[in-house]
């Protein structure tokens, strides 16, 4: 795609809409949400690099208005400043094109535009339901509507890494409709318009509209889901210690960066109780794949592959259906917040647990609740009569505002952004508190899973077989070095690269002592959180027809894949380069295409 092509598509975008309308005071009014998108758009591009998506929407809609002004800190006054500019700019070019009548399109040009417009897209709109005929196979081209356009490059590594998972539970056999255009010749490929969706998306002002269409398709689909993929089933059973009291906790974490943790050899000693714990393995090599919580924890919580990550909703349920299956009784304990119940990524898995509570009032503020509210309601979990139990326990862990993660005893390093009003982490002269706050809360993360821990001791003593696993959905950027960004939504390898750890009782080592001796082999093995899904099934020797042992850090069939990461395309993290203090990834080859 290059400025040229970009260019003609915003052209011909507004030639359609100057035609349609006649006179620009009648669609002016089109261009209302650009103008408002001007500062957000300019606001992601300063210090992301990145053009507002559907992917953005959902993170502002998901949400708090508190947490979105606390984390604009003072450059609030800057974007509300351009927004009262842009607000002025609109007003004024309405009024001069209600007032004008000089830009009318009166003259009979417009009826020849009108006719080659529709027949254009009426070629368009048949080469989408019908198909385009195919290219010679010298071609490599593609154009929206095309055979070939829905087709995505798969690497030879990826086909033999997928070949068990599960096909869609939601296919179905052809619809009339779909019978009837199958009958229908396919577009000539010399006739097919020179439309892109994903080109008219990035031009301005109205391929706003994709982004926007884009996320009410994914409300749509997400709301949907649960009601679609009803019927899956995995067909899980439990084999070994199937008639042993057991419980198992698995910690999601939250912006936690695997280099500030002293079990990994941080300098600090941010994990002082975890270090004491006989039964634990750190992981040394976890990867995440996106660095976005909305993106992330799904590829956890089930099958979803992480070339997969960016698009909404997946048609398989998560873990917490397989442990259902094998007769456990399944809890989701959230600190953090429910969007409705079926329209995040992370909701529509969540609400497939027996028990669901989400229990922080106040989103990311200084009104929140700490990780330490979770842990009452673990412990009724635990004292529920079933004797098999699966707890799920989504932290807000290392969020931003650090200050705001742990209490005042925890507030070790100084200076930090403790008791500070609205701190800005975009204002680099606060890195040094920034930092001391961060290390903080992972200082506090290592008391909470260290109570988590003694809390299964507690049922270990009674005789239950325990187990606790920890995984980050992603890291964080601190101002390392001369590296000029921070927090996350960046492609560094401080966000990619993420803390996990496995934590397991000494009657869990007696029933499965295989699969401790093999976690330890593996704790340096290269990892992705694809994995984890796996993983914690064959922790628990949970079977179904489709498992994938090879991707289990349990199993001794335990193999590597390769570890896509969301880099300018999906780019192979262990092919690729770490670039300056930022450690930015850079793939060595050429990335896959995204979808």
């Amino acid at each position: 795609m290059n400025a040229y092509q970009l260019a003609g598509a915003a052209v011909m975008a507004w030639v359609t809409v100057w035609a349609v309308f006649k006179r620009p005071a009648w669609f002016h009014w089109l261009l209302f949400p650009a103008f408002l998108a001007v500062p957000v758009q300019l606001y992601l591009v300063a210090y992301f690099g990145q053009d507002v998506s559907a992917h953005h929407l959902g993170i502002i809609l998901e949400t708090s208005p508190k947490e979105a002004l606390e984390f604009l800190g003072n450059k609030l006054w800057l974007l509300g400043a351009v927004a009262v500019a842009v607000l002025a700019w609109f007003a004024a070019s309405l009024r001069v094109a209600c007032k004008s009548r000089d830009l009318d399109w009166k003259d009979q040009s417009r009826w020849i535009i009108l006719a080659s417009l529709a027949i254009g897209y009426g070629a368009w709109l048949y080469g989408m339901s019908v198909g385009v005929a195919k290219a010679k196979p010298a071609s490599a081209s593609v154009t929206l509507g095309s055979d070939s356009a829905s087709q995505q490059q798969t690497s030879p590594d990826e086909v033999g890494d997928d070949e068990g998972e599960a096909a869609d539970a939601n296919a179905s056999a052809p619809s009339p409709s779909t019978a009837i255009t199958a009958t229908l010749p396919k577009l000539p490929r010399w006739a097919a318009p020179p439309l892109d969706a994903t080109l008219f998306g990035k031009s301005w002002p109205f391929g706003l509209a994709m982004p926007a269409w884009e996320f009410w398709k994914e409300r749509k689909y997400l709301s949907e889901l649960a009601e679609r993929s009803k019927a899956f089933k995995f067909g899980a059973r439990q084999e070994g210690a199937a008639d042993r009291p057991q419980v198992v906790v698995m910690v999601l974490g939250e912006s936690s960066r695997f280099d500030r943790w002293s079990l990994n050899g941080y300098k600090r000693e941010t994990n002082p109780l975890l270090k004491k714990e006989a039964n634990l393995v750190s992981l040394a090599d976890m990867v995440t794949a996106v660095s976005a919580t909305r993106l992330s924890v799904p590829v956890i919580l089930s099958r979803k592959p992480a070339t997969q990550s960016l698009k909404a909703g997946f048609s398989e349920k998560s873990f917490i259906t397989a442990y259902k299956e094998a007769g456990f009784k399944t809890y989701w304990l959230s600190n953090q917040m429910s969007f409705g119940q079926f329209d995040t990524p992370v909701s529509v898995f969540a609400k497939e647990a027996d028990v669901v509570q989400f229990l922080n009032p106040g989103g990311y503020t200084d009104h929140s609740s700490l990780d330490t509210i979770l842990l009452d309601p673990l412990k009724a979990a635990m004292n529920d009569p079933s004797p098999k139990k699966l707890v799920v326990l989504h932290s807000l862990g290392n969020h931003w505002n650090y200050s705001h993660r742990y209490p005042k005893e925890f507030d070790k390093w100084q200076p930090s952004l403790f008791g500070q009003k609205n701190p800005a982490y975009t204002d680099r002269a606060l890195k040094p508190a920034l930092n001391n706050s961060y290390d903080n809360s992972i200082l506090y993360t290592d008391w909470f899973l260290s109570q988590v821990i003694g809390s299964l001791k507690v049922r270990g003593e009674r005789g239950e077989m325990t187990s606790m696993m920890y995984v980050a959905d992603h890291g964080q950027t601190l101002y390392d070095g001369s590296c000029d960004i921070a927090f996350h939504g960046h492609n560094t390898q401080h966000e990619f690269h993420v803390p996990a750890l496995v934590w397991y009782s000494d009657q869990y080592k007696e029933a499965f002592p295989g699969k401790v001796e093999t976690l330890a082999r593996n704790r340096k093995a290269k990892l992705a959180t694809e994995n984890v899904f796996h993983s914690l099934l064959d922790l628990s020797d949970i079977r179904y027809s489709t498992e994938q042992l090879q991707r289990s850090m349990f199993s001794k069939k335990f193999r590597r894949h390769k570890r896509y990461v969301d880099s300018y395309g999906w780019t192979d993290y262990d092919n690729a380069r770490f670039k300056g203090d930022c450690r930015e990834v850079i793939a060595k080859g050429k990335p896959l295409p995204q979808d």
